[in-house]
């Protein structure tokens, strides 16, 4: 074939690119279309303050990551000149930016204050990141420690490495592997039942300058495709002891597998009185799980949960090292 004919051929069929704008604008409206729809589905469980089934519980646990197939969507719909796919992405966006605003109350308490002390929870994956542990508690020196996911090994490191001159109180439930957990405490504890739980759970009463606090180790099972009734059913024990406690000064601390985008980790805050120190702090959405991830695409599944009764200060998180955690330190003020 010569040169010519191959130009004449192109020639006879000048509109074919114009022919195949229509396709490819509905193959980018179909696309965008489908994200909006996926991120839509979701939304809607949040909307309808419910956690649904798998894959719904793992999926609210990074919603902000939803941000990224919205705004997809809406750039595919505007491609395509699609005036309600336009419209919907706008609706989505908003209502995403919506409830990535921090959940639940700031207000600062009423009263005097009367005491403070420093507060650590840490998931040590296993135990092993103990030695982490154990340069984070001797930087930070915290009042309250709750430990989770310490085995034998972990436990006996803690009584070794943190004399009694240092913790003198604790409060355990000795066991392998993530079962194992332990409460130490610089004031006085006294024995309290803990949260009967998959994962151990312990409680105590501690005795903060004379003034009575309820304190209780969270770490209920992680919403894994088949335990996510499992998960619902220990958070919503976790509110009932909460609830328990009628207004009398409480901390719950620890892994919680749960985010404020849960609506079980909600009902929580709600049903037992609490309020998230974090949130309390400015510090709502700082990531502590999983350490894998840059920090600002984590979840905060670890929290320090306080009665109103509470201040909240200086709040961190911090990076222990071969765990999947990152430990979070706060400075709680209790007032009458």
């Amino acid at each position: 074939m010569s040169l010519r004919s191959v130009v004449v051929s192109r020639d006879a069929d000048p509109d074919a690119g114009e022919a195949d704008a229509p396709r490819r604008g509905r193959g980018a409206a179909w696309l965008g279309g489908a994200l909006l729809l996926g991120v839509t589905a979701i939304l809607g469980f949040r909307v309808a303050d419910s956690d649904g089934l798998t894959p719904v519980p793992q999926i609210l646990a990074f919603l902000p990551w939803l941000l990224a197939p919205a705004a997809a969507g809406l750039l595919l719909a505007a491609l395509a000149r699609w005036r309600t796919g336009m419209v919907w992405g706008v609706a989505v966006l908003a209502l995403l930016a919506w409830y990535m605003e921090p959940y639940g109350t700031s207000d600062p308490p009423e009263g005097k204050a009367v005491a403070e002390l420093r507060v650590m929870a840490a998931n040590i994956e296993y135990g092993r990141e103990t030695a982490g542990l154990l340069r984070a508690v001797r930087a930070e020196q915290p009042d309250l420690l709750f430990v989770e996911e310490c085995d034998h090994a972990c436990s006996a490191t803690l009584r070794e490495k943190l004399p009694r001159a240092d913790y003198p109180y604790r409060e355990s439930v000795d066991a392998y592997g993530p079962e194992g957990s332990v409460l130490l405490a610089k004031v006085p504890l006294k024995p309290a039942p803990g949260i009967d739980a998959t994962l151990g759970m312990p409680g105590a009463v501690a005795d903060v300058q004379g003034h009575p606090v309820r304190v209780q180790l969270a770490h209920p099972m992680p919403p894994m495709p088949r335990h996510v009734d499992l998960w619902r059913k220990e958070l919503k024990a976790i509110e009932k002891y909460a609830a328990a406690g009628k207004g009398r000064s409480t901390i719950v601390a620890g892994d919680f597998n749960a985010t404020q985008d849960h609506a079980a980790f909600r009902s929580l805050l709600h049903g037992g009185g609490l309020r998230d120190a974090a949130r309390l702090d400015g510090a709502s959405r700082t990531p502590s799980w999983p350490t894998t991830l840059p920090a600002p695409l984590g979840a905060q599944i670890d929290h320090v949960l306080v009665t109103p009764d509470f201040a909240a200060r200086d709040t961190r998180f911090l990076e222990l090292g071969a765990t999947d955690h990152r430990a979070l330190v706060v400075t709680l003020t209790l007032h009458r």
